[in-house]
């Protein structure tokens, strides 16, 4: 009984997800042209290709995309390596008060982003990285750094530390120790975070509205907002269509490593 029931509930939520995600393709199909102001739940012609084309050259959503493509793998692979290494300070390395460091790292992921905002805004003013592309990566780096670590940190944590004993007798010293033994056995966990980063970033639209007005420099969040003040006449095919490619690299990073991240996580959550 209790089995039915918790399938009955799985089958619910998938069906809650399932039809958001049909409406969206279904109307971002639809000619622009003809679009009858509320959503259809039936293909009512095919011009995907011309409003993505629309989306992406026209409304200028394609400079976006690029950009927070650098965003999300650039900042995502940097958040993991500095994650990864103040991870294994905290766990192997022989430090004074390593659950207060932890705790220091960790508190990132414990208070509200838009507290930063009004500083990090004054900040980036002052220091003239505001709308850069620079100065974006730093503060995405940044952000993505505390959750990162928390994981990596937890797989580290189920690690013999008869390893590094043991290492450390043959005269490897710590570097050598992180890079030849503890980054090759975390090979799952820093690839299950380098996935929660990079879909961190690319779905943040607080942070990029807030630092960044060029086209260039916009996260593809943000830009998605204009294409719906700009494009709002064309209907919502247009704006449906630019989803629609915003939701591609996400999906396709998933699955290409769904197999590594389903593994990471297993072994942060023992």
């Amino acid at each position: 009984m209790g089995r039915a029931v918790r399938t009955l509930f799985v089958a619910g939520c998938v069906v809650l997800w399932l039809i958001p995600l049909y409406l969206l393709v279904v109307n971002a199909l639809t000619p622009a042209a003809e679009y009858a102001g509320r959503p259809g739940w039936t293909v009512q012609g095919f011009d995907l290709w011309q409003n993505v084309r629309t989306a992406w050259d026209a409304a200028g959503i394609g400079d976006s995309f690029q950009a927070s493509l650098l965003y999300a793998a650039v900042c995502g692979l940097v958040a993991v390596l500095v994650a990864a290494m103040a991870a294994f300070a905290v766990v192997v390395l022989p430090i004074p008060r390593p659950a207060f460091w932890f705790w220091l790292i960790y508190s990132g992921t414990l208070f509200p982003l838009q507290m930063f905002l009004a500083p990090l805004f004054g900040l980036y003013a002052d220091a003239g990285l505001y709308d850069t592309r620079i100065g974006l990566m730093l503060v995405y780096a940044a952000w993505a750094v505390p959750f990162a670590f928390f994981l990596v940190r937890n797989q580290l944590t189920t690690m013999s530390p008869e390893l590094t004993e043991a290492a450390l007798i043959d005269g490897a010293s710590f570097g050598r120790i992180f890079w030849r033994i503890h980054v090759p056995l975390m090979k799952a966990g820093l690839g299950a975070a380098f996935v929660f980063q990079f879909t961190a970033v690319w779905n943040d639209l607080l942070l990029g509205i807030t630092l960044s007005r060029s086209p260039d420099v916009q996260p593809v969040m943000a830009a998605l907002t204009t294409l719906n003040n700009a494009y709002a006449s064309t209907g919502p095919p247009v704006i449906l269509a630019g989803a629609l490619i915003v939701s591609v690299p996400t999906l396709l990073l998933f699955l290409m490593f769904r197999g590594l991240f389903l593994r990471g996580i297993t072994a942060s959550t023992r």
